[in-house]
């Protein structure tokens, strides 16, 4: 997804927004999304939220974090820019009879009132965002004092911010825009709550994608993980191979399997900070 932005220092945030969008509606993420139903789960019981909480799961893709509170019994509202996330996550819900509110949202632009819920939730969703600074001061804003604002986010060490680095070799991010692995470090998420947060914890944790083989993974992100879908197309067929075998490369840096298949550890932080 490379886009030129009018500066440097000055990106065009909804030119990036409208391509992330067709990415992320490119291919079927909701096949991914449901492989990483653990991660939504683990955040639910470090969040410890009573029942009826309201919670706002903010960029919540196909709805992993939203289910999961959901089934706690929380009243959840869950929001997306892509459509097609929010219909599967509908689904979900449909078929556990799980009530649960479904909106289209902006996560930089949260069509809530000030502290309207006890808790703010985002699963490998707001990092993404291009406008960082203005992601994070809406889930500050949307959640009452006192709250809590819950967070899952790929850290640059672990497996999913090096293949976003690899990725970037062959396909350069827009200008100006930084990457969304910073939401997965200590100094990023500091600097960008501390003024509002009575208490941060930061805890590393793995979840481990498993596949029938490196070359399965890549077939199968290549055809429903939006961002690679697109990067695949960026590339064009000269650079095609080349992009494959970087990705397997950094594979196999964390792959752990012995047999054949891919059993790849990748680092993510879970954050939970109470709100001031």
């Amino acid at each position: 997804m490379n886009i030129i932005s009018p500066t440097a220092a000055t990106p065009d945030f909804d030119a990036i927004k409208t391509k992330q969008n067709a990415a992320w509606s490119s291919g079927d993420y909701a096949r991914i999304g449901t492989t990483l139903q653990i991660v939504g789960e683990q955040l639910a019981e470090s969040m410890d939220l009573p029942p009826y909480a309201k919670v706002l799961d903010v960029a919540a893709g196909n709805g992993n974090a939203t289910l999961a509170f959901a089934r706690r019994w929380c009243d959840v509202t869950s929001t997306d820019y892509v459509n097609t996330l929010l219909n599967s996550g509908r689904d979900r819900a449909k078929a556990e009879a799980l009530p649960v509110t479904f909106q289209i949202a902006d996560a930089e632009n949260l069509p809530f009132e000030d502290g309207t819920f006890d808790a703010v939730v985002s699963t490998f969703g707001v990092m993404f965002t291009p406008n960082q600074e203005k992601a994070a001061g809406e889930l500050i804003r949307a959640c009452r004092s006192g709250g809590k604002i819950g967070l899952a986010n790929w850290t640059p060490e672990g497996f999913i911010g090096q293949l976003f680095k690899t990725l970037g070799k062959h396909v350069p991010p827009p200008a100006g825009v930084k990457s969304p692995a910073l939401w997965g470090t200590q100094d990023w998420i500091y600097g960008a709550f501390a003024d509002q947060a009575k208490t941060t914890s930061f805890t590393p944790r793995d979840f481990v994608f498993r596949y029938q083989s490196p070359a399965h993974f890549v077939d199968f992100f290549r055809t429903y993980y939006g961002p690679m879908h697109k990067a695949f197309l960026a590339v064009g067929d000269d650079g095609r191979e080349a992009l494959e075998a970087d990705i397997l490369a950094t594979v196999a840096r964390f792959d752990t399997a012995t047999d054949g298949s891919m059993r790849v550890p990748s680092e993510f932080a879970e954050i939970v900070v109470t709100k001031s």
